[in-house]
């Protein structure tokens, strides 16, 4: 008897072993979590992580006189975004980094958008902070980001285009995560700002992609992600035109010194990053 228990406890446990065990599944805050805890080196050592475009910006000639050089500045959903494909023979660079929040966007907007001399800046940012990607964020404070690099882009007399969050939707396996930890609701609060602080600046445009992406959910239409936050090839064949025709826009507009924030103004200006304070000493 005592010999068929082991046997039938042998073959109980190599049936077992003989399928592959499933990861536990992780909930939206256990998730961010490891996240967080993937990039805890660069957040500590490089927060803005400047020295990702270190070497290319280096090596970036400076923009000929007739170049209408444009700077595709955000996180992976302009990381991930071919602007050679999408806009051939434009002189458009591209500085997105995975993962990004506007804080960390501040930090390097001098080195990978004012010092590469553009005309124009388009800005995609919102997402990762909604989802707390850096630590909670208030959409005050991620406004103030906002406002902080259009500050320092009208010093530098760079035109400005901030961009619409784009949508998100939980229609595929995959979209899960990313849906539950970005708020639908803050998706649009944040957008009403956006829109409202282009309205009110000469020198801004807004470029509304959420309108074209939306379905009548309130969620990205199912064919423009796989993953639910990313567009796909077809999300981004759907943004092109709109970016093209946000860059002209402000191309199109006279940059002139009214337009522009008094350089002495922010000379000593400082704002909150993270806790930190930063001070803007570099004129141009």
């Amino acid at each position: 008897m005592r010999f068929r228990v082991m046997i039938w406890a042998f073959l109980v446990l190599a049936a077992l072993t003989a399928f592959p065990q499933q990861p536990p599944t992780l909930t939206p805050d256990q998730a961010l979590q490891r996240y967080r805890e993937s990039k805890a080196a660069t957040l500590r050592d490089d927060f803005g992580e400047l020295g990702r475009y270190r070497a290319a910006n280096a090596a970036l000639k400076a923009p000929a006189l007739s170049e209408n050089r444009v700077v595709f500045f955000g996180d992976s959903i302009t990381e991930q975004w071919h602007l050679d494909e999408y806009f051939p023979g434009k002189p458009y660079i591209n500085r997105g980094i995975g993962g990004q929040t506007t804080p960390q966007m501040l930090i390097r907007f001098r080195q990978d958008v004012v010092e590469l001399h553009p005309r124009a800046v388009v800005i995609l940012a919102g997402t990762n902070d909604i989802a707390g990607n850096t630590g909670p964020m208030r959409l005050e404070d991620i406004e103030a980001n906002y406002a902080s690099m259009a500050d320092i882009a009208r010093a530098g007399q760079l035109h400005i285009v901030f961009s619409s969050v784009l949508p998100v939707h939980n229609y595929t396996p995959q979209a899960q995560m990313f849906f539950a930890q970005r708020s639908p609701e803050k998706i649009l609060q944040l957008n009403r700002w956006l829109k409202s602080y282009a309205a009110a600046h000469a020198d801004c445009a807004y470029l509304d992609y959420f309108s074209a992406m939306v379905d009548d959910k309130g969620y990205m239409k199912k064919d423009l992600t796989d993953d639910g936050l990313h567009p796909n090839a077809t999300g981004y064949k759907l943004m092109a035109p709109l970016a093209q025709a946000a860059i002209e826009k402000v191309l199109g507009t006279q940059w002139t010194a009214g337009t522009a924030l008094d350089w002495k103004a922010l000379l000593y200006r400082t704002r909150p990053i993270m806790g930190l304070r930063t001070w803007f000493v570099d004129s141009r």
